[in-house]
This record gives structure tokens, C-alpha cells and sequence, in this order.
């Protein structure tokens, strides 16, 4: 393990000490409208680079980051993807870059002439069949960005790394199966002894933040993700809604898939816009550089109200609930043609049904045999005060699947 460069402890701050108008975007956006982002770098625009620009929070920071009253903004933003552009990404305002940063040679030539970049924001990973492979292939890319940026951007100031609730329980495959920290999580719970390529990522983090000065990060842990994106890895919200319409068009019952510890207990989620609210606090106020974050939505919830406020989105019945797992996999592994049916009788944005829904993390979310429950406290104590209601985020997310075409 590579230790955090110096900078990286406990603060607290008096939080009546705010930018200007941008109090409102760190309160649950709360009048959020009459902010003025305004603090710029010599009067020149700050310049993101996302990679990861069609994912779950790569999605909202495409949104958020070129707005007019975004602080420090409006951002001129960079967008990097490895597929090309989607049809339902056709109208973000930001310039799309398709490049497969895990190939060396494509992310020296697509990276290398960005030179205006100010802030880096790391929102993408691969999946590997062991977590070996997942610290190498998603430490390659990391650095092969890095090797690319960091000799050709001068205005570079801030790198922002997001992971997430499996640096408190381990990776996927050892869920249940290894001694994890008891919930609810806190940021300074020391990392578990088993590979994890969220520490890999960290360790390339802190070393390369000590090779050029001034340079600040910040690490950002949110659970469940809520949010919109027909290619994200874990959508859990998209392979639910994908499902329930499914069983609307049918016929079939609306069954819970998982286990009884997540259908009655309670654990939390992250808004995918509140995610990127964060992360763009944490590049701006200098309470939150070089720190890691929890980010939650600040309440809980369980999968039975979640299954309810389904049903009612898609006209369902709740079927009753018998307390035995079934595997979202094989249950969909047949639904190919169905979803096609779906999308051509709907006139929905072409896509395949393992873009759309993720079974695997489905039925890995669903069957989780412990509450997932992050403290959020540390960011509120320094100045971020955001926050969602999951339910309602929940409708949010749902009815723009529908607005965007991605589900009937």
C-alpha cells in the first residue's frame, strides 16, 4: 500500500463559510437555480476530462458540468468512451472522445493533444473474471491515462477517483466469504487483506499526485447507484425497471429475485446526479481535496418498498414474497427476442438486453448477505451538505428510462 500524500486527515469547517451563490448546490439543490458558478482559473474555463462519459455518473457530470450555473462553470468538458457515440447521448454538450484507454497507443494519441484539461474525473472500470485481473486491466487504463495527461496538461489540478462501497466488504467474488467491516461504513477503516483493484487505483492515485505540485485529489464511495445509463456495468435501477416491464408486457408475476436479508433490512443508495454534485465540490472547495468520501443519499430504504413503488410505475401486482432466491441470470438468459419485440413495438432506442440489464449484478445486489450502510457524515462536516430522497430519486430515474425511450 502506497500512503495518501499529506493532506489527507479529518477537518471540520464552520459550515456558514460558503462560495457565494454555490451554498444552495451542496444542500440537496435546494434553490439551486440562483447559483453563479464564477471562480475560474485567470478568467479561462475549468476543462474536465471524464472518462467513463456514458456511465452511470459519467451521465449526470455530462449533464451538470457545462451548465451555465454549474460553480466553476459553465466546464467545457471532454467525454471519453470506448464505444461511439450513442443515440440516446446524442445531445449531451460535451466533446465525445472514443478511445480504449486499457490500449496504450490509443490513449497516447487521443489523450496527449488535450492540454487544456484542469480536472480529471475517473468514473469507468472493466469487469474480469478474477480480481486479479480486475487490479491489472483497471490499473492499466488509470495509468495509461495518466502516462498520457499528466506531461501534456499544465493546468492540471485536480484528479477525482470514484470507487465505491467494495473498499469496505471486498470484491465481488469474496462477498459473505471473508471478515468485511460492520456496517455502516466510515472512511478510515483500514483496506481488507485481500486483493481489491479499488486500492490498486488509490495506490496510482497517490503516487502520481506526488509528482507534480499542487496537484489535489479526491477519492469518492458511493453503494448503490441510482441513475440513468443503458451501458453502466451496475445499474441496478435499470435492470429492475427493464425487468418489471417485462413482466408487465407478459403477464408474468412481479416476483422479488432476492434474499430476505436485502428484502426486509435496510441499507442506503447514491444518487448518481448527488455522486457527480459531490465530486464537483470536492474539485472546487478546499475542504475537499485530497480526502475520501463516503457519498450517500442520507436516507435508507429496503427492496419491499422498492418492489411496491415499482409496481405502481409499471401497473404491476407485487407477487407474495416466498423468501427463496431465484437467479436473475437464468431467468432472463431466454428474454433476448422478447426485449426485441419489446423495443420495435414500443419504438424504443435500439439495444440488446444485456446492455440494458446486468443480471449478474442484479442477482449479486438482490442476495448481498449483509446491509450496505455508509456513514455520509465526513463530507457533511466539511461543507457538503446534498442529499436525496431515495424514493423519489427512484420515480426521477425511472420516468427519464421512459422520457429517453430506453424502457416503454
Amino acid at each position: 500500500m502506497i500512503d495518501p500524500p499529506t493532506g489527507m486527515r479529518n477537518r471540520t469547517t464552520n459550515c456558514s463559510k460558503k462560495m457565494g451563490g454555490w451554498y444552495s448546490w451542496w444542500t440537496g439543490r435546494i434553490g439551486f437555480d440562483e447559483s453563479q458558478g464564477e471562480i475560474r482559473d485567470n478568467g479561462r474555463p475549468k476543462v474536465a476530462l471524464v472518462i467513463g462519459i456514458t456511465g452511470i455518473v459519467g451521465t449526470s457530470l455530462a449533464k451538470i458540468l457545462p451548465r451555465s450555473d454549474a460553480p466553476g462553470g459553465p466546464w467545457k468538458v471532454y467525454g471519453v468512451a470506448r464505444r461511439p457515440q450513442p443515440r440516446w447521448f446524442a445531445d449531451a454538450p460535451i466533446e465525445y472522445i472514443q478511445c480504449d484507454v486499457l490500449n496504450e497507443a490509443d490513449t497516447q494519441e487521443k489523450i496527449t493533444p488535450l492540454r487544456d484539461v484542469t480536472h480529471l474525473f475517473w468514473v469507468v472500470w472493466v469487469n474480469r473474471s478474477t480480481e486479479e485481473r480486475n487490479c491489472h486491466d483497471n490499473g492499466k487504463m488509470f495509468q495509461n491515462v495518466l502516462d498520457a495527461l499528466l506531461p501534456n496538461a499544465p493546468r492540471l489540478q485536480h484528479i477525482v477517483l470514484q470507487t465505491g462501497g467494495k473498499q469496505y466488504l471486498g470484491p465481488f467474488a469474496l462477498a459473505g466469504k471473508i471478515p468485511a467491516h460492520e456496517p455502516p461504513f466510515k472512511e478510515d477503516m483500514p483496506r481488507l487483506p485481500v486483493p481489491n483493484f479499488y486500492y490498486t487505483l488509490e495506490d496510482i492515485l497517490f503516487k502520481t499526485v506526488k509528482k507534480k505540485e499542487g496537484l489535489t485529489w479526491s477519492v469518492h464511495r458511493p453503494n448503490a447507484i441510482l441513475g440513468f445509463s443503458p451501458w453502466s456495468l451496475m445499474n441496478i435501477l435499470g435492470g429492475l425497471a427493464v425487468y418489471a416491464a417485462i413482466c408487465k408486457h407478459e403477464g408474468l408475476p412481479f416476483r422479488y429475485p432476492g434474499n430476505r436479508a436485502t428484502w426486509e433490512q435496510f441499507g442506503d443508495a447514491s444518487d448518481a446526479e448527488l455522486i457527480a454534485e459531490q465530486e464537483l465540490w470536492a474539485c472546487l472547495d478546499p475542504n475537499g481535496k485530497n480526502q475520501a468520501f463516503n457519498v450517500s443519499n442520507g436516507d435508507v430504504f429496503n427492496y419491499k418498498r422498492v418492489w411496491h413503488l415499482l409496481a405502481g410505475k409499471f401497473g404491476l401486482e407485487v407477487a407474495p414474497y416466498n423468501g427463496q432466491p431465484i437467479s436473475m441470470k437464468e431467468v432472463m438468459k431466454n428474454k433476448g427476442p422478447v426485449w426485441d419485440a419489446m423495443v420495435e413495438e414500443h419504438d424504443l432506442v435500439p439495444t440488446k438486453l444485456d446492455d440494458v440489464g446486468n443480471w449478474w449484478f442484479v442477482d449479486f445486489t438482490l442476495n448481498t448477505p449483509a446491509p450496505m450502510i455508509s456513514n455520509p457524515n465526513k463530507a457533511k462536516e466539511l461543507g457538503f451538505l446534498g442529499f436525496r430522497n431515495t424514493e423519489t430519486s427512484i420515480v426521477h430515474w425511472v420516468d427519464k428510462m421512459r422520457r429517453k425511450k430506453i424502457i416503454p
